[in-house]
């Protein structure tokens, strides 16, 4: 009983908990007038404090680290998932910008362009410390712990692959409507090698890449200036 209590308060904090939470700190004008480096350290905070609430859900409901995803595998696996993660997600990315330029996509919310770096120093936040704690704490709570939940409650890969991924997306909501639906695509792609594999490493590597090219490249070529149609 205490376990399924435990894996269902879980499971709330993630799909209703984070998004209503990301919501509502949005909402305020203070944040857009933050400096960047104190939203990054607070972005990773953030996602430390629910890796570690992951960790002692892991503990009551004695869920072993191979169970959610720590589990390794050959390094030519690895290569070949990391980089084919990345490469397409990357191409998916690059349309849906191209797309939002020509105004046929959501526009990015205001909160998005604030958050990509200006200066070196951002782009080393973004680098070295943002972008490997997403990678290493989203994987681990989304694709490992929760994907791991959803497929004992419904017994089904599909099932659990489609509702983490949504609820992925959701946790995404400050980014509006074009981010929901981009991190739950992107979700789905980065589960897919733990369905196969049994893994979260070339995941947790594709992640690290893909946000790090997205903040740091990405994003300002494509979100710096409006499209002028």
């Amino acid at each position: 009983m205490l376990t399924r209590a435990v894996e269902f308060l879980f499971v709330l904090l993630l799909l209703a908990g984070v998004p209503a939470l990301s919501f509502l700190t949005t909402r305020g004008s203070r944040i857009r007038q933050a400096p960047r480096p104190a939203l990054y350290f607070s972005a990773v905070l953030s996602q430390w404090f629910l890796a570690g609430v992951g960790a002692v859900v892991m503990y009551f409901t004695s869920q072993s680290l191979a169970a959610t995803g720590f589990r390794m595998v050959s390094f030519s696996a690895f290569f070949r998932w990391a980089v084919t993660l990345t490469l397409i997600s990357l191409t998916t990315m690059v349309l849906i910008l191209f797309l939002e330029r020509r105004e046929w996509w959501p526009e990015e919310s205001e909160l998005v362009r604030h958050l990509l770096p200006e200066t070196r120093q951002e782009e080393l936040w973004c680098i070295f410390i943002l972008a490997p704690t997403a990678a290493l704490c989203e994987e681990y709570l989304y694709r490992g712990l929760l994907f791991s939940q959803l497929s004992g409650w419904f017994h089904s890969v599909s099932w659990s692959w489609v509702i983490s991924s949504v609820i992925f997306g959701l946790a995404h909501v400050y980014q509006g409507l074009s981010g929901v639906v981009r991190a739950a695509v992107l979700g789905a792609l980065l589960a897919y090698p733990v369905i196969r594999l049994g893994s979260l490493y070339p995941s947790m590597a594709a992640h690290l890449l893909i946000d790090a090219v997205a903040l740091v490249w990405l994003g300002p070529a494509f979100l710096r200036r409006r499209p002028s149609l």
